[in-house]
């Protein structure tokens, strides 16, 4: 294989590559053997007609995609490394030409890895807020712990909202039941919007053995045989319960806390929640410091590195809507409109994702940040104690490499974030304002 030419511009490097015959042959005898037995030529058993006589039918070049991708591989690779190129994204093949002598060439197109010119990175002023707990915030946390530690009681009384109802229920649409619409002792919490419109609302002041009638329209979104059409639901009622929930004193936060009274109970969750905020300003704080470092720095991205960090982010959210039975293409499809759109409103995050990669590493290696040995294992112990796996175990299922990069990464940015300097941030009514 020779490079015969390679031509940078814009970006873009275009190399002009020539396989030889003594490489372009074999591998165009191992493409005829591949499909010799899926082509029929008159005259032959399947699979046994000679290759020249199978060019001959077809033409000369019928085996060459296959030969080509077989090669192709191995050839880009070594064309990349002998001219010392960084290539993004996949290459594109434009052309393809046999040769006088029996070989071919072939003409190849690649994005680059964009030229980096640092800005300013060091010393950055980044607004960051100060961590405050309001007062309501305590107060819906003590709620929140309140409701979860109360008490459901059945009562002798007609429901109301907040109350839950135990009760059979069955649903009839032109006066014939259908699939889905029938449950027995069900449980549903008035008030929840846990069934559709006007339901939860025709129940309220109904008791225990009573039984009621419910008319209702399925809405126009719903399930395609139901969505529009007039229902009716008899429903038998066995039991109206109540919530009841503890009262807030000492007695309470004894029960839920370590504290012996509730004024100190208070006290702890207003320092749990002050920790709290104080952490996420200091993540949105990094995060601030390392945007306005790469708002500093030239650099053309490519569009191949935004379109790879896009498929990155649609994968990671396939996979958590899977374990939520969700499909990615229900999603997009009611979020968006459509995966095309979907993919055009990511993009923005898609690419201040890969512009901050490109300033970090580009960091790292100006400044030739390195991972210790000892740091590494260090990391690898964090990440076992996080997934709550066996250390052998992190270790086979994350390349050292990986965990590496990780360590060198989160040092560059302690390097911005460290030498940032805080300012006070803007109230949100001037920022609208400007």
């Amino acid at each position: 294989m020779i490079v015969k030419s390679v031509e940078k511009e814009n970006g873009k490097a275009t190399l002009a590559v020539e396989i030889e015959k003594d490489q372009f042959e074999p591998a165009l005898n191992r493409a005829y053997l591949k499909n010799r037995g899926r082509i029929q030529v008159p005259g032959f058993r399947k699979g046994k007609a000679p290759r020249k006589v199978i060019e001959g039918m077809y033409g000369a070049s019928v085996f060459y995609e296959d030969a080509i991708d077989e090669l192709f591989p191995d050839v880009y690779e070594k064309a990349v490394t002998d001219n010392e190129l960084k290539p993004v994204g996949r290459p594109s093949l434009t052309e393809m030409e046999r040769t006088g002598d029996g070989g071919v060439s072939l003409t190849i197109e690649i994005e680059l890895y964009p030229e980096v010119k640092l800005g300013q990175y060091l010393e950055l002023e980044v607004p960051k807020a100060e961590a405050k707990v309001k007062d309501e915030e305590v107060e819906a946390e003590l709620a929140r712990l309140a409701e979860r530690n109360a008490r459901i009681v059945t009562v002798d009384r007609p429901a109301d909202v907040g109350d839950s109802l135990l009760f059979d229920f069955e649903g009839f649409v032109d006066g014939k039941s259908f699939e889905g619409g029938k449950a027995e002792n069900y449980t549903l919490k008035l008030g929840s919007g846990q069934f559709i419109p006007g339901f939860e609302e025709a129940l309220a002041g109904v008791s225990a053995g009573e039984e009621r009638d419910v008319n209702v329209t399925f809405p126009e979104n719903y399930d395609p045989k139901l969505a529009g059409k007039d229902a009716v639901f008899h429903c038998k009622v066995h039991e109206v319960k109540e919530t009841v929930q503890p009262e807030l004193d000492d007695e309470f936060a004894k029960d839920v806390s370590e504290f012996d009274t509730l004024a100190e109970f208070r006290d702890s969750i207003r320092e749990r929640l002050l920790k709290d905020h104080e952490e996420e300003l200091g993540h949105a704080f990094e995060n601030a410091a390392i945007n306005i470092a790469a708002a500093n720095m030239t650099c053309d991205i490519p569009n191949a590195m935004i379109e790879e960090q896009l498929d990155r982010q649609i994968q990671e959210l396939t996979f958590q809507l899977q374990s939520s039975g969700m499909s990615i293409q229900d999603y997009v499809k009611y979020a968006a409109g459509g995966m095309e759109n979907f993919r055009k409103n990511m993009r923005p995050v898609a690419e201040a994702t890969v512009r901050s990669n490109i300033l970090l590493s580009q960091i790292i290696e100006e400044e030739k940040i390195e991972a210790s040995d000892e740091e590494v294992e260090a990391h690898y112990q964090k990440l076992s104690e996080q997934y709550k796996m066996e250390l052998d175990k992190i270790k086979e299922s994350v390349p050292a490499d990986a965990v590496r990069n990780d360590v060198q990464v989160r040092k560059a940015i302690r390097r911005i974030a460290d030498s940032a300097k805080p300012v006070a941030a803007l109230p949100v009514e001037d920022k609208k304002e400007e």
